[in-house]
């Protein structure tokens, strides 16, 4: 039952606090909103990490960071609860006139109450008991992609969803980095022109072997950047070994602006299902994905001129983050994928958003 009945509300929250593709794949819902309700002031909650994506964003009038991985601490529970009171109270003092829980857990949907506005709208597939916060429902579907899911809500609340595009804020480096000749090794005179390689994923089973991209760095016909978290720093350092001084390594040495740059200046990204890889896709860079357990109708890389990689392997996709025997990636050589981004190489075009 269609239950909305503020037609031109005067402040709006979304929470999506998390992750990183996530985000990204919302960026069309902020856009369809900030046009249907162009007078309305949007907030949005995010978590500590993610801000880089979101800080100074036209569209948005205040952006919301959370700590969370402190309210996790042991030692900082009675500061925790203090904090945790103070951002629903100051959440309810801004009176929304709706919120929009895009995240669909508990947490997200104690926060959609806590706020108090009349109209508070999620899924409702929405997981840990989050649905019973809300007044209204909206069907999103578990089979499309996150990005059509999200406009889902937005078609609800009467946005034109025909045009979805990402709007990134205008984003400079936040320190001194520098993507400079001088800062690779010194018999390469030239990157102008790279490719990146994102070896990392929040899952193991997400995973391409290092030593894969790295013997596949070596045969790519242009040099190449590795980049991902600290957590990626070995795996990024053993593809540099085995890539025969063709690639050079900003795992951990980037923040998400900066990152955002250096995705943006590459000609495609080699990438395991991870959230650079939605970044890429978002800016129309060209994506060759490389899948293994999860499924790429709903969270591989969103428009045209991209490209799934994937094993023929019966079992695939499982969506399981454990495996005895990982064949989805094991079983995906090199070879495979080299014949496949020199093949389509000569015919994608970069479309930027």
């Amino acid at each position: 039952m269609r239950r909305f009945l503020i037609t031109s509300p005067k402040k709006i929250l979304i929470v999506k606090p998390s992750s990183l593709g996530d985000i990204v794949h919302s960026l069309p819902f902020l856009n369809a909103i900030r046009k249907r309700y162009t007078k309305a002031e949007i907030h949005w909650i995010i978590f500590k990490g993610f801000e880089g994506l979101l800080e100074g964003h036209p569209m948005l009038h205040k952006l919301w960071v959370v700590d969370k991985d402190s309210w996790t601490k042991f030692n900082r529970a009675k500061d925790t609860v203090t904090e945790i009171k103070s951002l629903l109270r100051d959440l309810k003092k801004e009176r929304f006139d709706l919120v929009v829980d895009l995240q669909g857990l508990l947490r997200s949907g104690l926060i959609t109450a806590a706020t108090g506005a009349p109209v508070r709208i999620g899924f409702k597939e929405a997981r840990e008991g989050s649905r019973v916060f809300y007044t209204n429902k909206v069907p999103g579907g578990k089979n499309i992609h996150a990005v059509d899911r999200y406009l889902t809500i937005a078609e609800f609340l009467g946005c034109d969803i025909s045009n979805v595009c990402f709007p990134f804020p205008a984003f400079e480096s936040s320190s001194s980095f520098i993507l400079h000749p001088s800062s690779f090794n010194s018999h390469i005179s030239s990157f102008e022109k790279y490719v990146v390689i994102v070896p990392g994923a929040r899952w193991m089973t997400k995973r391409w072997p290092p030593e894969y991209f790295g013997k596949l760095a070596s045969l790519l016909h242009l040099r190449s950047i590795i980049v991902g978290s600290k957590d990626d720093v070995n795996i990024a350092n053993e593809i540099v070994a085995l890539s025969q001084g063709k690639s050079f390594s900003l795992a951990g040495k980037t923040d998400l602006k900066e990152l955002i740059s250096v995705i943006k200046g590459s000609k495609y990204v080699v990438t395991n299902d991870s959230g650079p890889m939605h970044i890429a896709a978002a800016l129309g860079v060209p994506v060759f994905a490389i899948f293994g357990p999860t499924d790429p109708a709903r969270t591989g890389p969103y428009g045209k001129g991209h490209t799934i990689i994937r094993a023929d392997i019966e079992c695939a996709p499982c969506l399981r983050k454990s495996c005895a025997d990982l064949k989805c990636m094991g079983n995906l050589s090199v070879e495979k994928v080299l014949d496949i981004i020199m093949g389509a190489k000569k015919r994608i075009q970069p479309v930027r958003h």
